[in-house]
């Protein structure tokens, strides 16, 4: 699959995304919201006692690679892990073959692409899961390591485009073999859609924590969508010479929610699928890089105010993963700081709660700023003189799979606010979609990396684009997030554990 490339990254006159010949069949976006909400379905057949997904493949944080992979579901913990895997990957392959042949792809040539990318990326996630690689600080003592590189499992991600990153800079016969299962804007959105449930799920978690700190979510939305996007849209423009076809998801991706927000607003603005996907590579690789250095800065610097500490982690690193791993970093780290500094035994969780809380009230209004975004393109930035915009013009523009994302997301929490008592079923439940979703996001990096020819995205700007990204975010967006936490979380203290 070819990128198509410009000369430079000045403004140009908008065209719709194209990666291969426009084909019949159904678009890459409903089908991603078809087989998002089938996995979803599929998931929540726990509440009514049949465990349809169980014996999907979990990943656990290894030592032992013996150890590593298990069934999702006690109910089918004597099935071997092999066996799990291999129904995974036959699971995902009938799905997306029924996809292929609605998309109108070669199916053969399909089934075999996607073989390979299915086994290379889940290499690299189990590779990037080893402990030495991925265990927290927090975590080393019950794994019986003394040090890991703290980069939490998403390192996979990272290890999984650099091996995309070879295939298609050094395989040119290979990565033409993989042709047409490379479709990274399917899975990522298919991953998205998944996501909506998730994160539903973390809401019902900490409704009670949610509750008491609305006022201070809709502030984090306010500084993360207002204050924050604006900033780096000028910056990228003004200062760098970016079109609004890369400023506009480099400014989410930075500013609001990392992949999922970069995925969304190019597909609001129709930008082409090399520019969210090259943004969202920036926005893992420096994810990583957050987290191994703000967990530290909170425990110096914020111990006495572990809420404010928890916001900052929330509203700084752009991936759910890497904010939560930092959140429950720095919970570690500023209780054991508290208690030999002052005496302070603070109970545990609540650093993590409210960095999780921050960072869903953000991810929540991605459906609402991918609608802002169709609008604004549609009525403002690229409506022809004297032509009225129609209703159908901002349709065609929204990203349909975030209404997959919505009502995943709007079921699991309307199911837990009717119904409490099916709580730790919606958990279970999402808990197995989740997996899908994790593989979906890293198949994502490995056709993202395959993609990516280093000559080509030097000319797209991949030098002036990371400059963006590192003036903006360590400049700018980490220290105002820490000042608006510190305005709006300073004095909220979690709970005392007495003795």
């Amino acid at each position: 699959m070819a990128i198509l490339v410009e000369p430079s990254v000045s403004e140009r006159t908008p065209s719709p995304p194209v990666t291969r010949p426009p084909q019949p069949g159904i678009s890459e976006d409903w089908l991603a919201v078809c087989i998002g909400l089938l996995v979803f379905v599929l998931s929540l057949a726990l509440l009514f006692g049949a465990d349809i997904l169980g014996w999907a493949v979990t990943t656990a944080v290894w030592t032992s690679p013996a150890k590593a992979l298990a069934p999702a579901s006690k109910a089918y913990a004597r099935l071997p892990a092999l066996l799990s895997l291999l129904g995974t990957y036959l699971f995902l392959l009938l799905l997306l073959l029924f996809g292929a042949k609605a998309l109108r792809a070669d199916v053969k040539r399909f089934a075999k692409g996607f073989t390979a990318i299915f086994a290379v990326s889940y290499a690299c996630w189990f590779l990037g899961s080893w402990a030495y690689i991925a265990a927290t600080p927090d975590k080393r003592q019950a794994l019986g390591i003394g040090w890991s590189l703290n980069l939490t499992n998403e390192s996979g991600f990272i290890i999984a485009l650099l091996a995309g990153l070879l295939v298609g800079n050094f395989l040119p016969g290979v990565s033409q073999s993989l042709k047409e299962a490379i479709r990274p804007e399917l899975y990522i959105k298919t991953a998205i859609v998944i996501l909506g449930g998730y994160l539903g799920i973390t809401v019902l978690d900490q409704r009670r924590l949610a509750s008491a700190m609305l006022f201070q979510g809709l502030c984090a939305i306010v500084c993360a969508y207002l204050i924050f996007w604006p900033v780096v849209y000028y910056v990228a423009r003004r200062y760098f010479g970016f079109s609004r076809e890369w400023a506009a998801p480099l400014a989410s991706g930075i500013s609001i929610c990392g992949v999922s927000a970069a995925i969304a607003t190019g597909s609001a603005i129709k930008a082409r699928p090399v520019v969210p996907i090259m943004v969202s590579s920036l926005v893992v690789i420096f994810a990583v890089v957050e987290l191994l250095f703000l967990p530290f800065l909170a425990q110096h610097y914020l111990y006495t105010q572990p809420m404010v500490a928890g916001a900052w982690m929330g509203l700084a690193v752009k991936t759910d993963g890497a904010a939560v791993a930092s959140g429950a970093i720095a919970d570690s780290l500023i209780r054991a700081k508290a208690l030999a500094a002052s005496g302070i035994r603070f109970q545990p969780g609540w650093t993590l709660a409210v960095s999780a809380t921050v960072k869903v009230f953000i991810d929540i209004f991605i459906g609402v700023w991918a609608f802002v975004l169709a609008w604004v393109w549609s009525a403002k930035i690229e409506r022809r003189e004297g032509e009225k915009v129609q209703a159908r013009q901002i349709w065609q523009r929204f990203p349909k799979f975030i209404l997959g994302y919505v009502a995943t997301f709007l079921v699991v929490l309307a199911l837990g606010a009717f119904v409490p008592g099916l709580v730790p079923k919606i958990k279970a439940s999402m808990g197995q979609a989740n997996i899908f979703r994790a593989i979906f996001f890293v198949m994502t990096f490995f056709a993202i990396g395959v993609l990516s020819n280093f000559r080509k995205l030097w000319e797209e700007g991949i030098a002036k684009l990371a400059a963006v990204y590192v003036l903006c975010l360590f400049g700018y967006i980490i220290w105002v997030g820490l000042l608006i936490s510190w305005l709006f979380f300073h004095g909220m203290l979690p709970p005392i554990v007495k003795g």
